[in-house]
């Protein structure tokens, strides 16, 4: 078993090699209003005009009071964001990578989702947890991210018609919703998609196969096998199938020594992936 300061530090290496002896394309931080609050992201521009299509980041949950140097901390926080910011901008895309309320650069911006949830297991339970969560991907959370692609749009050098969505983990299931809600956006990718709370999350589970019901643009589905939770692909996948949905669902070898580094693939199983993803978002924005 890795130990999670371990797993974090071995995080932090494989970045500093990745990013070693590429060019030099650095992002901006920028702010966006989402209602009374200012939250700040990463915007990760490609080299030239444009116009570029666009990619809105939908990060995972993470508490706010996250130890120093374990992989909750890392994975909430900027340098993982940039990992992928900096692989997309590569293959000739905009990447916003902006951090909802309570989370990261946008810490002291309200609650973070996973505070509130842990807030509401340990008062109330898993029946709460689960309610509590449906409800946070419906309002809060989904007014940040619709802010995040407002800003988006507003990008000069983005081509506002080739716009997609990829989000992990809580992010996963928050870019399944959003792409229900916005059906402008030309593809939507989830990693590792309720992969920890399906098995005991109802609620999730039936809104998520209601969203799926409601997708008409590509989706594309991406777990490890060591991951929490495939169950979330197969179910979701046979659904869109019934319904003669554009989608695919991809499960991959296992990642790392156990599920809590196979959740996180897709920071560091980027070489698994890549190939996968971008030619997915080519064809979906050929459509």
């Amino acid at each position: 078993m890795i130990r999670r300061s371990i797993v974090a530090a071995f995080f932090a290496l494989c970045l500093v090699e990745h990013v070693q002896g590429q060019d030099l394309l650095r992002p901006d931080t920028i702010a966006v209003l989402s209602g009374k609050l200012i939250l700040r992201g990463v915007l990760w521009r490609p080299h030239g005009p444009g116009p570029f299509p666009g990619l809105i980041w939908s990060h995972g949950n993470y508490a706010s009071k996250s130890s120093p140097g374990t992989v909750d901390a890392w994975l909430g926080s900027v340098t993982s964001t940039n990992l992928l910011g900096h692989e997309l901008a590569e293959n000739g895309y905009v990447f916003l990578g902006l951090f909802r309320r309570g989370t990261g650069l946008s810490k002291g911006m309200g609650e973070s989702s996973q505070d509130l949830l842990d807030q509401a297991q340990n008062d109330m339970g898993p029946d709460e947890r689960d309610s509590l969560q449906v409800h946070l991907l419906e309002t809060d959370q989904m007014e940040d991210i619709v802010s995040g692609v407002r800003y988006l749009r507003s990008v000069r050098g983005v081509d506002t018609s080739r716009l997609a969505v990829i989000g992990h983990s809580f992010g996963g299931s928050l870019a399944l919703l959003l792409a229900e809600r916005d059906p402008s956006l030309k593809a939507v990718i989830a990693f590792g998609a309720a992969a920890k709370a399906w098995g005991h999350s109802p609620r999730l589970r039936a809104r998520l196969t209601e969203s799926v019901t409601r997708i008409h643009v590509p989706v594309l589905l991406l777990y490890a096998k060591n991951d929490y939770s495939t169950a979330p692909g197969d179910s979701l996948g046979a659904w869109m199938d019934r319904l003669g949905r554009p989608h695919a669902v991809i499960i991959y070898p296992p990642f790392g020594e156990n599920s809590d580094v196979g959740h996180n693939f897709i920071f560091l199983g980027i070489t698994m992936w890549e190939r996968d993803v971008l030619g997915f978002l080519g064809g979906s924005f050929k459509r």
